[in-house]
C-alpha cells in the first residue's frame, strides 16, 4: 500500500487498492466554447439553448427554429462577441480563466484548513470542463461525498437549478454514487453583500466625479418564470437593498435593471440597455454599472455591458460610464465563498 492507497479491512489480499476517502467540494458556472470559431460556437450554443430549463418551448417547435434558422447565423455573431474579449494567452475565454483561478484559490483555502482530506474542482454546465467528467475524477480520487456548489448567487431555474440537474444526471452514471449535497443561493449572505459592497467603494474612491446613480444589472429571464414561482427577480430586488443599506446610502441611488433579453416574450424590466438611455437623457450624465448576479466577469459583462450598454448610454447623452467589475477572485470573494463552503461542508469534515 502507498500513501495514495487504503487498506480494506477483511478484503482479500489480492482486492484492487482504493484512493483514501475524501470529501470533494464541486464549483460550478454557466459555460464557455472550447473556441470562437463557427462550429465551437455552434455546439456551445445548440447545447446552452436546447436545454428546457432555459427555453422551454415544446421540442417539436423550438429545435427546428433553433437549428435551423438561430444556429445558421448566431454562432458567427456570438464568436465576434468572443473573440473579442478572449483570453489569447491561454486561449480560453475570461469565465474560464477566472473559475479557474477562483478554485485554485479556494483549494489553497482548503487545504490550510483541511490538509488533503478536501478536494476542491470546478466544472461547466455546457461545454468543458463537463460536469459529467470532473464527477468521474472525483469518484476515482475517492471523494465518497461531494459538495456541489453552482457559482449563482441567486436561484434561477436556468442558472442553478439546470447546474444541479446535470450534477444528478452524472451520479446516475455512478456505479457507486457519492453522498451529494447541494448549496443553496447566497445573494443575502452578509459577507457577500460585505463584498459587493467594498467593490463599489473601491470603484467610487477611484473616480475623480461620483456618479449620478449605481445600476445594478442582473441577466434577466422571461417574466411568465417570474408568474410561474421563479423566485429569482425577487431575490435579484432584495440584493439591490441590502447593498444600497450596507453602503448607507439613500434610496434611489441604486436602480434595478435586467439585461440579456433574447426571443419574442417579455423580460424582467427594466431592460438595462433602455435605462442608462432613459438615465442619460434625463440628465443623469455619470453613471456606474455593477452586476451582481455574475460570480465572474464573462461575456455578459465584457462584451454586452462595456460593449452595447455603454454604447446606448453615450449615444443618448451621457458622459462618463464607469463597469465596476465582478468580484471574480478578490480577497473578500474568495473569503466569503470559503466560509460558505465551510458551512455546507459542516459534519462532513
Amino acid at each position: 500500500m502507498t500513501d495514495a492507497t487504503r487498506p480494506l479491512p477483511h478484503a482479500p489480499a489480492d482486492h484492487p487498492a482504493l484512493p483514501p476517502a475524501r470529501v470533494g467540494v464541486l464549483l460550478a458556472n454557466l459555460g464557455t466554447p472550447d473556441g470562437y470559431d463557427y462550429w465551437s460556437m455552434r455546439r456551445y450554443l445548440s447545447e446552452f439553448l436546447s436545454d428546457r430549463r432555459v427555453i422551454d418551448y415544446p421540442r417539436w417547435k423550438w429545435q427546428p427554429i433553433l437549428q435551423l434558422i438561430i444556429l445558421s447565423k448566431r454562432p458567427k455573431a456570438k464568436g465576434r462577441d468572443y473573440q473579442s474579449i478572449w483570453n489569447h494567452e491561454r486561449n480560453e475565454s475570461p469565465l474560464l480563466t477566472i473559475t479557474r483561478d477562483q478554485t485554485e484559490a479556494l483549494r489553497a483555502k482548503a487545504a490550510a484548513r483541511w490538509g488533503d482530506r478536501v478536494m476542491v474542482e470546478f466544472c461547466m454546465r455546457y461545454g468543458n470542463p463537463s460536469t459529467e467528467s470532473v464527477v468521474r475524477r472525483m469518484v476515482a480520487a475517492g471523494c465518497e461525498k461531494i459538495l456541489f456548489f453552482p457559482l449563482y448567487p441567486h436561484y434561477a431555474g436556468a442558472t442553478s437549478a439546470t447546474a444541479n440537474d446535470q450534477f444528478f444526471r452524472a451520479l446516475m452514471k455512478e456505479k457507486r454514487q457519492p453522498a451529494a449535497r447541494t448549496v443553496a443561493e447566497y445573494f443575502d449572505n452578509p459577507l457577500y453583500v460585505d463584498a459587493l459592497a467594498a467593490s463599489v467603494e473601491t470603484a467610487y474612491a477611484g473616480l475623480d466625479h461620483r456618479p449620478d446613480v449605481l445600476v445594478a444589472s442582473y441577466h434577466g429571464m422571461p417574466k411568465r418564470y417570474l408568474l410561474e414561482g421563479d423566485p429569482y427577480h425577487c431575490q435579484c430586488q432584495k440584493t439591490t437593498r441590502l447593498l444600497r443599506e450596507r453602503l448607507g446610502w439613500d434610496r434611489g441611488s441604486i436602480e434595478t435593471t435586467f439585461q440579456s433579453v433574447f426571443g419574442p416574450e417579455e423580460w424582467l424590466k427594466p431592460y438595462t440597455v433602455e435605462h442608462v438611455a432613459e438615465l442619460a437623457r434625463a440628465g443623469k450624465k455619470r453613471i456606474a454599472v455593477i452586476s451582481p448576479a455574475f460570480a465572474a466577469d464573462c461575456i455578459e459583462t465584457l462584451e454586452e455591458i462595456q460593449g452595447e450598454i455603454r454604447e446606448a448610454f453615450l449615444h443618448a447623452g451621457g458622459e462618463s460610464f464607469t463597469y465596476i467589475p465582478c468580484l471574480n477572485d478578490g480577497e473578500a470573494h474568495i473569503a466569503a465563498l470559503s466560509a460558505i463552503i465551510a458551512e455546507n461542508l459542516s459534519g462532513w469534515v
